[in-house]
């Protein structure tokens, strides 16, 4: 059986889904607007058991997945989504030990996603020009514990890119064909590069410059997603979906 131990990452969850994500304290009190929780009547509990607050409402207590940390995250702009993050995880190749860059920082979300996967034996380099959202970044991978996986740089990757050799880069930013060559001179032979866009013009340039700059085996994606309602009596889709959020495209750098 799953004990919450102090230090763990937890997750309170109303019956309508809304959550809140905190860290566990020994002596400390957590504040809903339903009601108040103390940590010690926690730490030491199974996962998935009902908690109470003092006004009598029950919340769900369970440790939050990869996917629940993404919906939580702080955000001064739009992230790429986590329908995105996933197909991004895995055609980066993203695992325990990987080295992976990203240029556009944003509010952390992807950056938390490649943190979350490349384990203590990876390390995510994170470009981002602007010191409030690299800032915002920070605060977000500290607060889920995943911050000394990330090294930052507050500049933009025209500038310079330090590290060689990399496994995996993924640019989220609007004219991505601008930096192709400086890729492929720190992109490891064969590594993959991503990117999102969301405009077929946009993706179009990107394409008209790919092959000159000795990347191949190109893909262009979107990524939909329909949620359904989970009534056994009534099952169908919901009344709204996630639709267009990007273009995805990935390509592998050539050896030359």
């Amino acid at each position: 059986m799953r004990i919450a131990e102090v230090g763990d990452l937890a997750m309170l969850q109303l019956p309508n889904n809304k959550q809140t994500i905190f860290r566990l304290e020994a002596d400390r009190e957590y504040q809903t607007h339903k009601g108040s929780i103390l940590h010690n009547d926690l730490i030491g509990s199974p996962w998935g058991r009902l908690a109470e607050t003092h006004l009598g409402t029950s919340y769900l207590f369970i440790p939050p997945t990869l996917h629940d940390l993404l919906r939580n995250t702080r955000r001064k702009s739009q992230i790429i989504f986590p329908k995105d993050i996933g197909y991004i995880l895995l055609r980066l190749s993203i695992g325990p030990g990987t080295r992976v860059l990203e240029a556009g920082t944003g509010s952390g979300a992807l950056t938390t996603a490649f943190a979350w996967m490349v384990g203590e034996q990876g390390k995510v380099y994170s470009y981002d020009r602007r010191e409030d959202m690299q800032d915002l970044s920070k605060q977000n991978l500290d607060r889920v514990g995943l911050i000394d996986r990330v090294d930052f740089s507050q500049q933009d990757i025209a500038d310079g890119i330090v590290e060689k050799d990399l496994d995996a880069v993924f640019l989220d930013l609007p004219k991505p064909e601008l930096y192709l060559s400086q890729i492929h001179e720190v992109l490891a032979n064969g590594g993959v590069l991503g990117t999102i866009l969301p405009t077929t013009n946009q993706v179009a340039a990107f394409l008209s410059n790919i092959e000159k700059e000795h990347f191949d085996s190109v893909d262009v994606a979107e990524i939909l997603l329909r949620f359904y309602k989970p009534i056994a009596e009534r099952l169908r889709p919901t009344d709204r979906m996630i639709a267009h959020t990007g273009y995805l495209i990935f390509t592998r750098r050539m050896h030359t």
